[in-house]
């Protein structure tokens, strides 16, 4: 698809969520387009709803419970659950991916979050986890060609509410990119980024 096409889009199929995560998606795209995490850490299924209302809108996104997912296999032996961190995760993808889909470039990295309540969990015969998150703000800062968003969320499972995320922030960057992997360069080395 073209990028201007992407721009418009109200959701997205796993095919194309994991054409992300390859880089394959936008035929003509931006320098930088964000990438989604690869399986296993892609944490979404498909993306059901994208709004935007001027600097504020909403994502929401569903991924399948599978009884041989590989965290179930080591998170706990004999108690498992679904990490709740890739939950979290799973917000700080959605929220990267809206910022993308308004436009802006470079690579996501989540930059935190300000609380997370967990009131239940995510087992092995579960169905289907839905991940709605309300953008508060997202901005576009044309001068350094940065974009971030920042968002409040709600983990469901099997029409449970059981866990929340408030003020989860994502910022795309430009010039962060390790194409080159395996390799040693320039940014094999991580540490702290600039401001």
């Amino acid at each position: 698809m073209k990028h201007a096409d992407f721009l418009q889009k109200t959701s997205l199929t796993q095919k194309e969520l994991l054409s992300m995560s390859w880089g394959t998606l936008v035929e003509d795209a931006p320098d930088e387009f964000i990438r989604l995490p690869a399986p296993p850490m892609l944490m979404l299924d498909r993306v059901v709803e994208v709004v935007h209302d001027g600097p504020r809108g909403r994502i929401v996104a569903e991924r399948d419970v599978r009884v041989d997912d590989w965290f179930f296999q080591c998170h706990f032996y004999s108690d498992p659950v679904q990490p709740g961190c890739l939950g979290v995760d799973a917000i700080w993808q959605m929220v990267g991916l809206y910022c993308s889909l308004r436009g802006g470039k470079g690579s996501g990295r989540a930059l935190g979050c300000k609380e997370v309540e967990f009131a239940g969990q995510i087992r092995p015969y579960n169905k289907v986890v839905r991940y709605e998150v309300d953008i508060r703000r997202y901005t576009d800062l044309k001068e350094s060609g940065t974009s971030m968003a920042i968002g409040n969320a709600k983990v469901i499972v099997d029409g449970e509410h059981i866990y929340s995320v408030q003020g989860a922030k994502v910022g795309l960057f430009l010039g962060i990119h390790y194409g080159d992997y395996p390799n040693e360069s320039e940014r094999s080395v991580g540490g702290l980024m600039e401001r």
